[in-house]
């Protein structure tokens, strides 16, 4: 209950202190250049051309404050030792290079660049053609869309129970073992199953993302003009024609946008890992690596801010891409 009204309050908090800042900032604003009198006009002017920026102003505020600071912060601390103290220059990036579990987290994070991005957005454009030819393809839509409304780390959990072991004979709660031991086979170990272990990882992230890529790529197929696809059928062309060689390429820009989104999403997973294995039996990946040397055991922050450093290296030239991108579509 004090959750709730910590929550409530903070809102509550949240909102005046808008309506406070727009009616305080445009009342000043405008008795430093009142709309009236002799210089009314250029007064009008000036105050048009401030007042934008009373409203980017707290925005740009607190992006420089929790996101451009970090950045810098996070590039001095990757060059000085584990308390700050001594200026190391590019020793932490070189035990990156010798670490094994460092090389394990970069081998980790492609193998999920490899295969979640892709099944993601395989999987959204089939059930963003499917839904749309169902009547009751809106419910479709709902129910695939759900996962993307837990957190990640409510799915881990989930999953987490799907994957649960109990001995032979025992009941298992986990969904996976009781359907093999009711198959005669034997209950397995998921997660401690090198490599598998993170394919099966793997599919909760696909799960939760093939959501967002069903809807992207649905708008995107109901904007295709309806006069192409006509003319391929009257031409004779096949449903499986239509679909690969007139509705793909026309979307190919927003496959290309969805594709990149959820790269991103992969380059910085986290919590499913850290919820479901913690890094444990080879499925370290670069975030969860990071944490450890930034929060476990005796803190190194030199060499965690260097994973943060490296990892951020990673994200923004798709991130630079994806925006781009984006724009053009737009234009």
């Amino acid at each position: 209950m004090e959750l709730f009204w910590l929550a409530v309050s903070t809102i509550a908090i949240g909102v005046f202190g808008c309506v406070a800042w727009f009616w305080g900032s445009n009342l000043i604003l405008d008795r430093i250049y009142p709309p009236r009198g002799p210089n009314a006009g250029d007064n009008i002017r000036k105050a048009n051309q401030i007042r934008p920026w009373l409203f980017l102003g707290p925005a740009i505020l607190f992006l420089g404050v929790y996101l451009v600071y970090p950045i810098f912060d996070s590039l001095w601390r990757s060059l000085h030792n584990a308390r700050g103290t001594d200026f190391v220059g590019g020793g932490n990036y070189a035990w990156l290079l010798n670490d094994g579990k460092f090389r394990e987290s970069m081998r980790n994070n492609l193998v999920w660049l490899l295969v979640v991005p892709a099944l993601s957005t395989l999987f959204g454009l089939i059930a963003a053609q499917l839904t749309d030819r169902l009547k009751w393809g809106n419910i479709g839509k709902s129910l695939i869309f759900m996962p993307m409304a837990i957190s990640f780390v409510g799915a881990g959990v989930i999953w987490k129970f799907i994957y649960e072991y109990r001995a032979p004979g025992e009941n298992q709660i986990g969904l996976l073992n009781a359907i093999v031991q009711a198959l005669g086979g034997e209950p397995q170990l998921w997660l401690t199953l090198i490599p598998w272990n993170n394919l099966f990882l793997m599919i909760v992230l696909v799960w939760i993302q093939t959501g967002f890529a069903m809807v992207i790529l649905s708008a995107a197929l109901r904007g295709i003009p309806e006069e192409t696809i006509e003319a391929a059928i009257l031409d004779g062309a096949s449903p499986w024609q239509v679909f690969f060689k007139i509705k793909v390429p026309q979307i190919m820009g927003t496959i290309a946008v969805v594709w990149t989104t959820i790269t991103i999403v992969v380059l910085k997973v986290f919590d499913i890992v850290f919820v479901m294995t913690n890094g444990q039996w080879g499925t370290q990946v670069l975030a969860n690596l990071m944490y450890d040397w930034m929060f476990r055991g005796t803190p190194d922050y030199g060499r965690g801010s260097a994973i943060a450093i490296i990892l951020m290296i990673l994200v923004t030239p798709i991130m630079i891409w994806n925006i781009v991108n984006a724009r053009r579509e737009v234009r």
